[in-house]
């Protein structure tokens, strides 16, 4: 577990409120207060933990304001890390939420959907991907809990400015690690608030839902989205606020350094492929990842695939990989 760092002042009514991730490797989410007339504005809101709200609103209190003094809440994708205390934050304050609507279209789409039905879908989808009995019984036996944010109040566009007086803060549509997935540019301080988007150190997980879709390319918009991100006007003199890890400057040297590591990866599997075919989960399990594939628990194994699977998909767009098998069972070959 990651030392939470303390609640930071920035400067003109910006603060940084660390929120733990309790019981998470990841540690804790990076939570920002933004001062501005009729009370402040927080780029999200983080997990849904006791612990994580009182950090919060102890966070607030040191930046000078009650946790019902707060207007809104920007939400950079719906992951419950970032998304979790939304639903808390407008009973305590009344507060409006906003969120990119293609994020906002997922969590609709969860909504409708009980921890049953989700669990089912997980296995048919670890099924068709070529995961052994062993693995989806794993599953079965996990105690899988999925959590749903609340759905937000207004949809925040590509480009569109928060509807708040004082700051103007600009969402910048970057997607890929979700399909609404935003970060907010205040051009007048030259910040930019990343959200996982781009991290200083570590790559974020980009994945394909569910593990055997024939359409859509998360890792093609986000590789889109890097290089988008990089040519912004004042990209070399953003300080950029991330999420998670530090806050650094050099936006385009470390979109192309993302990028790199993606292209590199693409180039890897390509090679493992060869003539095929090849199932997603014999694929995954030969790659290498951060810890060897047979420490890995079963639900950092889906991620993996997921992972894997998006890049499958990149490869099939740019003509290099071809699918084949059934719908039951699909497997994947080079097309040379």
């Amino acid at each position: 577990m990651r030392e939470v760092p303390p609640v930071e002042d920035l400067g003109e009514g910006l603060w940084s409120i660390p929120v733990p991730v309790p019981h998470n490797p990841i540690g804790f989410t990076y939570v920002y207060s933004l001062s501005a007339p009729g009370g402040p504005v927080l780029i999200d809101t983080g997990w849904d933990h006791d612990d994580s709200w009182s950090a919060l609103v102890d966070g607030l209190a040191r930046a000078g304001h009650r946790v019902d003094q707060v207007q809104g809440a920007v939400i950079t994708h719906f992951h419950a890390d970032h998304s979790g205390l939304s639903g808390r934050l407008r009973e305590a304050s009344d507060a409006w939420i906003a969120m990119h609507p293609r994020d906002i279209a997922v969590l609709e789409r969860q909504a409708g959907r009980d921890q049953e039905e989700r669990a089912t879908a997980m296995v048919t989808q670890m099924t068709r991907a070529g995961f052994p009995t062993e693995d989806i019984d794993a599953f079965r036996a996990s105690p899988t809990v999925f959590r749903s944010p609340a759905t937000p109040d207004l949809a925040l566009q590509d480009g569109e400015r928060v509807d708040v007086p004082g700051p103007d803060l600009r969402a910048v549509w970057t997607p890929g690690h979700t399909p609404g997935h935003l970060c907010l540019h205040l051009a007048d301080r030259e910040l930019l608030f990343t959200g996982d988007h781009v991290l200083p150190r570590i790559t974020p997980h980009v994945g394909q839902f569910p593990l055997d879709a024939p359409e859509g390319d998360p890792l093609g918009d986000f590789l889109s989205s890097q290089s988008r991100i990089g040519r912004l006007p004042d990209a070399e003199r953003l300080l950029c606020l991330p999420s998670h890890e530090e806050r650094f400057t050099g936006l385009p040297e470390r979109a192309r350094a993302i990028t790199d590591h993606h292209e590199e990866r693409l180039a890897r599997m390509a090679e493992l492929l060869g003539p095929g075919p090849t199932t997603l989960w014999e694929l995954t399990s030969g790659l290498e990842w951060r810890r060897p594939w047979e420490d890995m628990r079963i639900l950092a194994r889906h991620m993996a695939a997921s992972e894997t699977a998006a890049h499958l998909r990149t490869l099939e767009e740019r003509g290099l990989v071809r699918r084949g098998g059934s719908m039951e069972l699909p497997r994947w070959a080079t097309t040379t």
